[in-house]
């Protein structure tokens, strides 16, 4: 990893670093409306290559240019929070102060500079006193600074960092930095903030720190904090040392010492063990003995995050005041252990007493939750979240999902012994923080919970509602726009439930749960139908899907959870649930929009996630981007050209998605049947070789065709992702009454509700 704030050229200047990859010879593609490429090479021409790579580069950083402007909507909650009670605005509102907290912690998840950078956008408006056009007058900036000023900081408080939250790529402000260093002028708070960044708000001169990952491949991450030198090796190292003690790794960030030893950094708002002893044991200092790491030292440091961990236990605590139940008493004593303490067992029973509130008005979770930014997959980013009035109840869907998932394509031996019901419905979303707000929700992430006790499924109703204005829609066939603007929202929220509630709810995996204890006949292995052998390969004791899977995991899951939900949209049963058709199969009914503009959907879905796949370095930086991709490829290498690509300009400027719609239940439908049997059966079977290089090899990109002229397209179609202006409450401590404010949904409205709950 980078030191912090390393020094480095602040401006848009292109660097040389690609310029040897330009001077190879380039495909000239043939027109074609399929998706069989054919090319043949061109001559070198050197003499043009400085010209070449001049282009090639400046077209490369306009992706990491800011969104103008960004698409920046309104969580509409209002009426929904004032149905509740006194007792269940308090709850919300702890809840909230909660989550909110965590704030900071999100920003020094995601670069060294964000919290810096967040806390100059704080100062400035503090010093606007909110009139930016006075401000921008003081300062000497025009009105196009100012706005290109406004528009990132609406991004980078929508993203709760300077990288992307979908897509873990770095976005730089549309104009000069000379506009900030004015801005910063405006006090001398503003200055100290400006001049921590140390530059790094425009910095764009290393392509690999331009994206989150693993450092010792050129990258930016701070969950190995002061740890320049740290391999993926030593990390994959340290984890199966955490894996043999029992150690959780969620809410922890590793660092190497300069003496070669490490430290695992633990939130936790105490900084020092609890008199008990922590998740295993008293003991925090330990020599490693055999494996890479033989010799080594590993201590356990209580207290990362303290100041911010004992505010949100000191929030929880409030909140398990005002509860409605014990259940909820309990699970709230349960986080405000975890987070004083550090300890992930009482987050865990935090976990298994939400799972038992069954259908709260205020639902709720909060912690290091998801493991998609941390490169190793393992580690935590902070979220927490307040949703209220279930506006939507799901429970026909969670009554016929012990009948739809049956029909997915594998056996018995390879599916739970018995569907555990979850408590699943949608929410409107009070508070959501984090780097992003998802539109559904399926936890707790812990094997062991899931397979034996459960889960829930949340559907965020006003996420999926807001919309951007004037959104454009490329890639969409004039023929198929009407159909597909009309269903797409219902589309989706059938892809939402079915991928939230079947699709991260089904399948076994096939465990050795304790040494000689296994979950299933070993003796006499189930049949695997991709070898129609016994399976040889299944979890050994203390390993987790996460731990076997490692960095691989979370796309490969979203993949799985994907396919099943297209899978099963093919069942016209399912469609009826959404309130769509009798349940008889007809592509050409409603029921049958609604089913091809879910595949239409995700077609579309899989093409433009290619503009986060990264051709430096050649990867992905989004886990639902790489899955979806993969899909994506799994339609266009469907029999009978169910899935095509269509252009006639050398360009690709008039691409389109061409979807044959009389094959969707036929060809279509077995295509995704095939890819997702592949995915389920390496999964449940733990075969991590095979199961890497088939998802590998179906999200594999390459420079030729679609990382040159379909990715070149895509970004130049490329539409801002929404960013979301949320509401603030207010206790009046002596009445006890909750009040909330809105804010309009403009850059401005977004950096007053921050600066008002700073």
């Amino acid at each position: 990893m980078r030191p912090p704030f390393p020094v480095r050229s602040h401006h848009l200047r292109l660097s040389s670093n690609l310029a040897h990859h330009l001077s190879l010879r380039a495909p000239v593609y043939t027109r074609t409306a399929t998706r069989t490429l054919k090319f043949q090479p061109l001559l070198r021409l050197s003499r043009l290559a400085p010209i070449r790579r001049f282009t090639m580069e400046a077209k490369e950083l306009v992706q990491y240019l800011a969104d103008a402007p960004p698409a920046v909507v309104r969580l509409e909650i209002e009426k929904h929070f004032e149905a509740l009670s006194d007792k269940q605005k308090r709850y919300a509102h702890f809840i909230s102060k909660a989550s909110f907290a965590g704030n900071r912690i999100v920003l020094r998840q995601v670069s060294p500079e964000s919290e810096p950078i967040y806390d100059f956008i704080i100062v400035l408006h503090k010093a606007s006193e909110g009139d930016w056009k006075a401000l921008a007058e003081k300062t000497g900036v025009d009105e196009a600074g100012l706005s290109a000023f406004l528009q990132y900081a609406a991004q980078f408080l929508g993203n709760s960092g300077n990288y992307k939250s979908f897509g873990d790529s770095k976005f730089i402000p549309r104009c000069d930095e000379k506009v900030f260093a004015a801005l910063a002028s405006a006090s001398p708070e503003a200055q100290k903030y400006y001049k921590a960044t140390n530059g790094s708000i425009f910095s764009s001169d290393k392509q690999g720190l331009l994206h989150l990952g693993f450092p010792d491949e050129g990258h930016l991450t701070t969950y190995y904090p002061d740890s320049p030198s740290i391999s993926k090796d030593e990390i994959e190292a340290v984890s199966k040392w955490m894996q043999a003690k029992g150690l959780l790794p969620e809410n922890t960030r590793l660092k190497k010492t300069d003496s070669g030893s490490y430290e695992l950094l633990i939130a936790s708002g105490k900084t020092s063990p609890p008199s008990e002893g922590g998740d295993i044991g008293k003991d925090t200092e330990f020599k490693v003995e055999g494996g890479s790491l033989d010799g080594k030292t590993i201590k356990l440091v209580y207290g990362d995050y303290a100041p911010e961990m004992s505010a949100i236990a000191g929030y929880i605590t409030k909140a398990a005041e005002n509860a409605e139940n014990e259940t909820q008493e309990k699970m709230h004593l349960a986080y405000a252990k975890s987070f004083d303490e550090g300890s992930l067992l009482a987050f865990k029973d935090s976990q298994r007493f939400w799972i038992r509130d069954q259908g709260p008005m205020v639902e709720c979770n909060i912690g290091f939750i998801e493991t998609y930014r941390d490169p190793a997959g393992v580690r935590g980013e902070w979220e927490g979240f307040a949703a209220v009035e279930r506006t939507k109840a799901f429970g026909e869907l969670v009554r016929s999902a012990p009948d739809l998932i049956p029909l997915l394509p594998w056996s018995s031996e390879f599916e739970k012994d018995r569907f555990l019901s979850p408590d699943f419905t949608s929410l409107e979303v009070l508070t959501f923080c984090g780097s992003g707000i998802p539109a559904g929700i399926n936890i707790p992430n812990y094997d062991d919970i899931r397979q034996s006790e459960g889960f829930k499924n949340v559907s965020l109703g006003n996420v999926l509602s807001a919309k951007a204005p004037d959104e454009k829609i490329p890639f969409i066939k004039d023929e198929d726009l009407e159909v597909y603007k009309k269903y797409r929202d219902a589309s989706f929220e059938v892809q939402v439930g079915l991928h939230e509630l079947t699709g991260h709810g089904c399948g076994k995996l096939l465990q050795e749960t304790a040494p000689g204890e296994y979950n299933f006949d070993h003796k006499n292995p189930p049949i695997s139908p991709l070898t129609d052998k016994p399976v040889t390969t299944w979890y050994k004791p203390g390993q987790t899907w996460g731990s076997v899977f490692g960095g691989l995991a979370g796309a490969y899951e979203e993949c799985r959870a994907e396919l099943v939900a297209i899978f099963l949209s093919c069942e016209f049963s399912a469609l009826k649930i959404f309130g769509f058709g009798d349940g008889t199969t007809d592509i050409d009914s409603e029921a049958g929009d609604v089913l091809y503009a879910s595949y239409l959907s995700m077609a579309r879905a899989g093409l433009v996630s290619i503009e986060f796949w990264d051709p430096k370095s050649q990867k992905w930086g989004q886990p639902h981007c790489q899955a979806r991709f993969a899909i994506l490829k799994c339609f266009l290498e469907a029999e009978d050209d169910f899935c095509k690509l269509e252009y006639k300009n050398e360009d690709l400027s008039d691409l389109t998605i061409k979807l044959d719609r009389s094959k969707v239940l036929t060809s279509g439908r077995k295509a995704v049947g095939d890819m997702l049997r592949k995915i389920h059966i390496y999964k449940s079977t733990a075969d991590v070789e095979n199961g890497t290089k088939y998802f590998a090899d179906m999200s594999n990109v390459g420079l030729e065709y679609w990382g040159t002229k379909v990715r070149d397209v895509v970004l130049k179609n490329k539409q801002p992702r929404k960013v979301f202006v949320q509401a603030n409450t207010y206790l009046d401590e002596e009445s006890g009454k909750v009040s909330i404010k809105h804010y309009e949904a403009t850059p401005e409205g977004m950096i007053q509700s921050w600066a008002d709950r700073s």
